[in-house]
């Protein structure tokens, strides 16, 4: 029976430290009961050590396969133990014994951690599909290596599906801590809101006692400015009817003058017209008599 390089289970080892969180694995590996698990970890561990299982039992080394390596055998999650495959002499066993042992010792020396390792769980029942594997016809050899090509395939699907995803925890603390970030940012604005409403009233209220105040010198203006047009009016109509008078009294005066000189137009025209019918009279009289003479000459 050809049995796994140490080479090999420390790189397995390796790969199982990064596995993924449990709640991301598939159902099959971890849908079993707590109790089930815990009982089938312990007959594992004591099976992978030697020790006499509970009841006085001797564990059954010959079901463990060459693949899963010393201290992690492969069962099939369904039944929660071994399950009774091919039967090997008893010499062969004792020889695997030894050599498991011996390599389980060296490997362990090799391998110390400050840590606990990290069991690494499988995404399908591995001993099953290899059981398959060699019902169809495959060798033992055969069955591993497309069982570990398989389960290294689904792993790194799983990790590539899963780069772009995070954990519940994650997610939920994004989350509360969006929810907080709006419930502040809430808070920011409404107190901006009321800030803001707070000084527009007061500036609207400035406003309007700075318009009252403005419509208020405004009338004072007004009505001051309507009392002293008012008052130059009235000196105005004042100061007209005092020119009106006055000219009333020098056009009277003038029309008295005009009668006057009139009147003296009169008396100086009577006079001419008496002094020129005077000398009129005297020219006639004097034409008369000289006619008169030069007739009384003729005659």
């Amino acid at each position: 029976m050809p049995w796994v390089s140490s080479h090999q289970q420390t790189k397995a080892t390796m790969s199982a430290l990064q596995t993924l969180p449990r709640f991301l694995l598939p159902r099959l590996s971890w849908q079993a009961p707590a109790a089930a698990a815990a009982g089938s970890g312990a007959v594992m561990c004591r099976r992978s050590l030697g020790m006499p299982l509970p009841g006085g039992r001797v564990p059954e080394k010959q079901q463990q396969r060459p693949w899963a390596g010393p201290g992690r055998p492969f069962y099939s999650t369904a039944s929660g133990g071994p399950s009774p495959s091919r039967a090997r002499p008893r010499s062969t066993r004792t020889g695997a014994t030894l050599r498991q042992q011996q390599q389980s010792t060296a490997l362990g020396r090799r391998r110390f951690h400050a840590s606990a390792p990290v069991r690494r769980d499988h995404h399908f029942d591995t001993l099953k599909f290899v059981q398959r594997l060699q019902s169809e016809g495959f060798t033992e050899e055969q069955s591993v290596a497309m069982m570990k090509v398989l389960n290294d395939v689904i792993e790194e699907s799983i990790q590539n599906l899963t780069r772009t995803m995070v954990p519940r925890e994650d997610a939920a603390k994004a989350t509360y801590t969006q929810k907080v970030d709006f419930a502040k940012l809430r808070s920011e604005l409404l107190a901006a809101d009321s800030t803001e409403s707070n000084t527009t009233r007061a500036a609207h209220e400035r406003l309007t006692n700075d318009i009252a105040k403005l419509n208020s010198r405004l009338r004072d203006e007004i009505g001051r400015t309507q009392a002293s047009v008012r008052l130059d009016l009235n000196l105005e109509k004042g100061r007209i009817r005092e020119e009106a008078v006055s000219q009333e009294l020098r056009i009277k005066e003038t029309e008295t003058k005009i009668e006057q000189e009139a009147a003296a137009l009169r008396q100086q025209l009577e006079q001419v017209k008496f002094q020129t019918l005077q000398w009129l009279m005297g020219l006639c009289t004097g034409f008369a008599a000289l006619m008169l003479g030069l007739w009384r000459l003729l005659m």
